[in-house]
């Protein structure tokens, strides 16, 4: 890949259902940049725990399992994909089983020590080869990269980001309920948020953007306008930005 027109890190915090992954491809993709889904990580991560027979709950056993798993994912936004030890995953990630047991694996703090390091090592060499990456998750602006140039926390009303998911795991053949992904969603907020590493919360620094009743051209939009006021847009040598 090619540099791009983003010059640094945009990092995309926030709850689950808030639009974040696919507002954040479209943006990495308009500005030619790379894009890193750290909540994949971690599913992956959690995949690896459940093969193992593991109880997702169980720190010491979750810890030694990650450990000796290869967990990787591509930057490119338009074929992310997602391995756990050379074996495509990026379909059985966002499964119904591994969705339940995320959170509690993901609160390990070995774990997060262990996928933190490796998301700054990707963030790096992103860094050096396209000039700007557009990262998401829930810890980033916090925790991942302090130092991003624009700090962004979505939000929307837990009703909104449960009839959104419904309506992707729906599409994506998946069975669901609004009402069962609605509960869901509130005990991932809990657990998420009272965790006691890096629990999900926006940075201070962060601007605030609650997309309720935006639409993923209106959010899009107003990510865009922040990477430009933040100075972060550069237009590569021999092209030209239309005005």
């Amino acid at each position: 890949m090619e540099r791009g027109e983003l010059r640094g890190v945009v990092a995309l915090d926030g709850p689950s259902g808030t639009g974040k992954s696919t507002v954040a491809r479209r943006l990495a993709t308009q500005l030619g940049a790379r894009y890193l889904d750290t909540g994949a990580m971690y599913r992956a991560a959690t995949v690896a725990v459940l093969r193992a027979g593991v109880d997702p709950t169980d720190a010491d056993r979750v810890r030694d399992t990650v450990a000796r798993a290869d967990l990787r994912v591509t930057t490119d936004p338009q074929a992310q994909a997602t391995t756990l030890d050379g074996e495509d995953v990026s379909a059985e990630i966002r499964g119904q089983e591994v969705t339940t047991a995320v959170s509690p694996v993901s609160a390990v703090k070995e774990v997060r020590a262990q996928l933190v390091a490796q998301q700054r090592s990707i963030i790096a060499t992103a860094l050096a080869e396209a000039g700007g990456i557009v990262v998401e998750g829930r810890d980033i602006g916090t925790t991942v990269a302090p130092d991003a140039g624009l700090k962004v926390y979505l939000t929307a009303s837990a009703q909104a980001r449960a009839e959104r998911r419904t309506r992707q795991d729906t599409a994506a053949g998946r069975q669901a309920t609004v009402d069962a992904t609605l509960a869901d969603v509130r005990r991932r907020d809990n657990y998420d948020s009272t965790r006691a590493v890096s629990p999900a919360m926006a940075a201070e620094d962060a601007v605030e953007l609650d997309t309720t009743h935006l639409d993923l051209p209106g959010v899009l939009a107003e990510l865009l306008a922040m990477v430009e006021d933040r100075g972060l847009r550069a237009v590569p040598t021999g092209s030209s930005r239309e005005h």
